[in-house]
Formats: structure tokens, C-alpha cells, sequence
């Protein structure tokens, strides 16, 4: 009885293995071509192109992967989502104050992020929000809505304090909120001073304890905020200083990225709470500030872990209006305006990080073993001997065999008594055996668990030509997942495990954990590696402080950025490209001067002629290389 071929491998197949339907849609899809596509159109009109086309188009152009791919119009949806959302909400149950969102500048502080957002929040009003004093001078330079708010937090010297009294005084909406008891006496000097009355927030330490991975940002221990003794405090001292009038917003925040909708609802209960009582305090208050904290489903789990959320957008806006007006109705005190602080989940998606794969290393793919020659070890010739019984009854039996021969044998290299030849014929014979396991492994019916995880505890290493350190820091420093999948080949069944390293010279530059079904996995399903043929790797969701965290390590920069969107014909267009960091540019970052680094070597060069070494004209193509190092691109470049 002969087995029926497997059915041929699908674009369906390969969208499910990455999880792409849960965690792309309606931004991402695979073709049946085989490749990730991107919808440059409307959600309700969608204009699909492929990424590999996009990449492809770039290259010609010049502009080489690593690259930072943002797409407009995936920001501009986002900014529609949450606005549109919160109206409904409030529609729905008769709300009768307003929402106005603003955008953490902290989380994307690029230039054409902020514009870009001024622009498509521009018809909802949307403003932003200020943590220092750099980001109130880039907002108030590209916010020219004056209905749309900016929220200045943290803490602030003279200079940010009258940079946002100069700014209410000419018409803008800005809200100083108090970080610390003692601003408010700075506060209202500097506006006496000016002329001008201040519109004051507080910032609010809330009880009500965050969740996920930033749960530090909420409760008690948060190092942020005031707690109930010290807002009142405040507000004795507005009081004392007859300017309680100035106070209008109440702010709190829970956390960058809660996962559980009932720690959101809890905080904007206490929060509602606290604003009720400000009010009754005779404030005229009239904000409620939310913070952020609005979550994204990284992993398509809709479920409570630290890469997901257990709510939709709509149900987060649902809550937080049917909360606010409960207690506020219940209280006799006025609706107040709605204000999120939703950094995260307003660029995460806007962002899509691509680089291309230089080589991989690991171990081999052949079935079959090498030739022995005769006068090798017992030891070795028992290891080739074990292919020879391989049974499906038995596959258990022979890994066993396998690892006690493979490490007798690295114990006698240890001992010197066999040879470094010998070594490597040790673990090419390894190798096949294990390969031979786990194809017998397939016509199992029921897999032993330590016979399944054989892939993925030997995973092949694809080395990325990007710097983990600059482009996705939260994957180091605090294991954020991020989707990643190949954006072509996907008609292709991936054969091999594998994990990422970057071209840094770091052992923690590496990618080992991926998403999974359940948690995390620790490889990646991926592609042959053919070196004539360019293989690409998107990393998706990194629009949210990846660009702004990013550091120098290695000495590599920026990677290239262009944004991609449809011109009026409906064509893909590319526009505000941003050239990748040279070596120069790194170099004057970190405190050099690259026309003295070209002099001093320059004197090593004329040295070296002098001594006889080179040639004058040997010293012209040197130098040329130096100058031409130096203001090449910080990542690897083809040839």
C-alpha cells in the first residue's frame, strides 16, 4: 500500500505558521504569489502591494536594506480607529463630554512621525503630549491645530515652564500638569510674571496596580506622580494662592502596555473618583487624563500575556466612557473631556523593520554521513554504525546511543588522544544521525516530547544584517516579541529552525524567541539560504520606541527609512527618505572628529611612504578607501 504524497505547501499554510491573519490583519496578508503584501488603501478599500516588489523597487533606486518601511496610511487608520471609537462610545451611552487624544512624542520622536500625526489628527483635533523640554519645542513647532491639546509632563525647569505660558498666551491649548509639589510655586511666579494664567493638570499616583510588563508604572511604588496627601497639598497652595481656578486636568498612568481590561477599568474608576472629589474641592477641572497603557496584540493571542491584550480598541473605548460617566453621573458632577495618551497602539503598526540574511551557520542538512577512513576510533565507528539500525521502534534508543558516543569522543579530543580531524567527523556523523531521527520522527503517529523538540534545540543561526541594539532594543533589554517572518518564499514549506544573529560583535545580539500559539518558541521556521539570492525578514509592530530607544552599539546608526504610500493615480510612491547613518555621522555622535581621524591617518599613510612600505600612488587608492569607509553606510553593503 503506497502513502499519498503530502498535499503541496500554500501561501494559507505559511500565513498560519507565522500567525500572520492574527496579528496583521487588516494591515498585512500573504499572496498567492507567496509573498507579504501590504494594504496601502483604505481598510474598506484595500490596495494590496507586495513587499518584496517594494524592496526590489528600493534597491533599484539605491537604497539598501537594513530598512525602516513606514506606511501612512496604517498611522492615519489607527489615528481614525481610536478617535472614531471613543465617539462611538460616547454616543452610544449619551456621554456628554468630548475625547481628545494626544501622542506620547517619547514614543516615536522622528520628525515625519510627528508630522504625520499632526496631519491625520488634524480633523479629531489630536494633539500631543510633552515629557521634556526638547519634545515641547518640536510641538509646539509642528502642532498649528489650536484646538488640539499638549500635555506637558515631567519634570520642568524655568525655560519649559515660560516656553508653555508664551504658548497659552498666544492661543494655544497647553496643559502644565504638576509632577511635584514644588512646581506649583514656580508655576504661578513665572505666570505673574508673564501675564498670563496657567492651565494646570496633577499628576495622580494611583493605588490601582498596572499590569504586564511596565507594572511598576501604576500602584503605590510608582516613581511617577503625586500620592492623595500631596494632591491635596496642591491644592491648599492653589487655594492659598487664590488660583485654584487654573486647575482643570487630573492625570494618571498605569503602564505602557496592560494586557487585562479589568486593571484599565479599575484605574479609571479610583481615577473618576479622585476627579469627582477635585471638583467638590472647588476646582473647575474639566479633563480627565488617562495616560496610556492602551495595548498591542503583538502575538494574535487576544489573551492577558505581556505581548497581548484580552480587549479590542472599541471595548477599551466602551469601558472607559460607561466608567467615567457612572461615577461622574452619580456624583452631580460634569462629564469631562477624555484624554488617552495612546503612543503605542497608535504607531506600533506603522513600522515594519526589513533586513536581508548574509549567511547561515549551524548544523548540517545532509542525511547522509562522510566516509570514514580505516584506522579511525572505535568509538567513531560505532557512532556511523547507528544509521544502520535506525527503526521507527527505536529512535529513542539510538539518540541515546548517539549522545553517549558523541561525548566519549569530545572527552578523548579533551585528552588529547584523538585529533581535531577526528573531532569534526565526530560531529558531521552526529549531525546526519539526528537529521535521520527526525525525518523518522514525521511517520510517528505520537511523538515523545524530547524526540519533537530535536529541531528546535539545534536551531540554525541566520545571521540578519541589521543591529538588534539599534533597531529593536526592547527585544534585549526586556524580551519584547515582535512578529517576524520571511516576506517572500512563502509557497515554500521552511525546512529549518532557526534563530537570528545580528552583525554585531555581541553575544546578546541575537533574536532566540519568537511568538507563539502558547507563549514563546525558541526558533523560527525558515527557508534554505542561497547566497545568489537575496532572502528577507520582516520584523512587523516596531512603529513604538524601538527608533527612539535605539543606541550606537557596534558603532552602528540609523538604518535608511522611506515611507511608502499610493500616489494620487494609485501607484506606490516613495517619499521622505531618510538616508542611514554614515561612519562619519556615528563617529561625531560619539565625541570624533572624522576630518581630524582623516588627518592623523593621513600622516600614518604619508609615514608609511616614507618608510618605503607603499607607494605614493599606493597612499592616493588608501586614502580614497578611508574617505570612502567614512561615509559609507554603518551596515553591511553589497559589493
Amino acid at each position: 500500500m503506497t502513502t499519498a504524497p503530502p498535499p503541496p505547501w500554500t501561501a494559507s499554510d505559511s500565513a498560519d505558521l507565522y500567525g500572520l491573519p492574527l496579528w496583521g490583519t487588516p494591515f498585512f496578508r500573504v499572496s498567492d504569489q507567496g509573498e507579504v503584501e501590504v494594504n496601502l488603501g483604505e481598510m474598506e478599500n484595500p490596495n494590496w502591494n507586495s513587499m518584496a516588489c517594494i524592496l526590489e523597487e528600493l534597491e533599484a533606486r539605491g537604497i539598501d536594506a537594513p530598512l525602516m518601511l513606514r506606511f501612512g496610511n496604517i498611522l492615519e487608520h489607527r489615528i481614525k480607529l481610536l478617535n472614531e471609537s471613543f465617539r462611538k462610545a460616547i454616543a452610544d451611552v449619551g456621554y456628554q463630554g468630548a475625547f481628545k487624544g494626544v501622542f506620547p512624542i517619547k514614543v516615536n520622536q522622528q520628525q515625519q512621525v510627528i508630522e504625520q500625526i499632526c496631519q491625520y489628527g488634524k480633523p479629531y483635533h489630536h494633539g500631543l503630549e510633552a515629557g521634556s523640554k526638547p519634545e515641547l519645542i518640536a510641538a509646539l513647532s509642528y502642532m498649528q491645530d489650536p484646538e488640539a491639546l499638549i500635555i506637558c509632563n515631567g519634570y520642568k525647569d524655568q525655560e519649559f515652564i515660560d516656553l508653555a505660558l508664551y504658548a497659552i498666551q498666544m492661543g494655544m491649548q497647553v496643559m502644565l500638569v504638576v509632577e511635584t509639589v514644588g512646581e506649583v510655586p514656580l508655576i504661578l511666579e513665572r505666570a505673574t510674571a508673564i501675564g498670563v494664567k496657567p492651565r494646570l493638570g496633577v499628576r495622580m499616583k494611583l493605588s490601582t496596580p498596572g499590569s504586564g510588563k511596565w507594572i511598576q508604572s501604576g500602584g503605590d511604588n510608582s516613581v511617577f506622580g503625586l500620592n492623595a496627601e500631596q494632591v491635596i497639598h496642591v491644592v491648599d497652595l492653589l487655594k492659598k494662592a487664590d488660583a485654584l481656578q487654573c486647575l482643570e486636568l487630573l492625570h494618571y498612568h498605569l503602564g505602557s502596555q496592560i494586557p487585562n481590561i479589568r486593571t484599565i477599568r479599575s484605574g479609571v474608576s479610583e481615577a473618576s473618583r479622585v476627579y469627582v472629589n477635585l471638583v467638590q474641592e472647588g476646582a473647575p477641572m474639566g479633563y480627565l487624563d488617562m495616560g496610556g497603557g492602551l495595548a498591542v496584540d503583538y502575538d494574535g493571542s487576544q489573551s492577558n500575556t505581556t505581548s497581548s491584550r484580552n480587549y479590542a480598541v472599541e471595548e477599551y473605548c466602551a469601558d472607559v466612557v460607561e466608567s467615567v460617566m457612572d461615577i461622574c453621573s452619580k456624583s452631580g458632577v460634569k462629564h469631562p473631556t477624555l484624554i488617552t495618551e495612546s503612543g503605542r497602539a497608535t504607531v506600533a503598526h506603522y513600522g515594519v523593520l526589513v533586513f536581508n540574511i548574509l549567511d547561515v551557520s549551524g548544523i548540517s542538512s545532509r542525511l547522509d554521513l562522510p566516509t570514514l577512513p580505516a584506522n579511525v576510533p572505535t568509538e567513531l565507528k560505532y557512532l556511523a554504525d547507528i544509521p544502520k539500525h535506525l527503526k521507527a521502534v527505536n529512535l529513542q534508543e539510538s539518540l541515546n546511543d548517539a549522545l553517549y558516543y558523541r561525548d566519549e569522543l569530545r572527552s578523548r579530543f579533551s585528552l588529547g588522544l584523538i585529533s581535531l580531524r577526528e573531532r569534526a567527523l565526530t560531529e558531521q556523523c552526529f549531525a546526519a544521525i539526528l537529521r535521520q531521527i527526525e525525518k523518522a520522527t514525521k511517520t510517528l503517529d505520537r511523538i515523545p516530547d524530547s524526540l519533537e523538540e530535536l529541531s528546535t534545540s539545534r536551531p540554525e543561526i541566520y545571521y540578519g544584517n541589521f543591529s538588534l541594539f539599534q533597531s529593536l532594543p526592547d527585544t534585549w533589554a526586556i524580551d519584547q516579541l515582535f512578529p517576524i517572518m520571511p516576506i517572500h518564499r512563502l509557497l515554500e514549506k521552511p525546512e529549518h529552525e532557526g534563530i537570528f544573529a545580528d552583525i554585531t560583535c555581541d553575544c546578546d545580539g541575537k533574536i532566540d524567541h519568537f511568538i507563539a500559539d502558547t507563549g514563546s518558541k525558541k526558533s523560527l521556521p525558515l527557508h534554505d539560504f542561497n547566497k545568489d539570492e537575496a532572502y528577507y525578514i520582516g520584523v512587523f509592530l516596531v512603529g513604538a520606541y524601538q527608533e527612539t530607544l535605539g543606541d550606537l552599539h557596534n558603532l552602528f546608526g540609523d538604518t535608511n527609512v522611506v515611507s511608502v504610500e499610493l500616489d494620487d493615480e494609485g501607484k506606490r510612491a516613495y517619499g521622505h527618505e531618510v538616508e542611514g547613518d554614515t561612519v562619519a555621522d556615528v563617529l561625531s555622535y560619539v565625541e570624533y572628529d572624522p576630518k581630524e581621524m582623516t588627518m592623523n591617518f593621513r600622516s600614518l599613510a604619508e609615514r608609511a611612504v616614507r618608510s618605503g612600505l607603499i607607494t605614493a600612488p599606493q597612499r592616493k587608492t588608501i586614502m580614497q578607501a578611508y574617505r570612502e569607509g567614512m561615509q559609507g553606510y554603518t551596515y553591511f553593503e553589497q559589493a
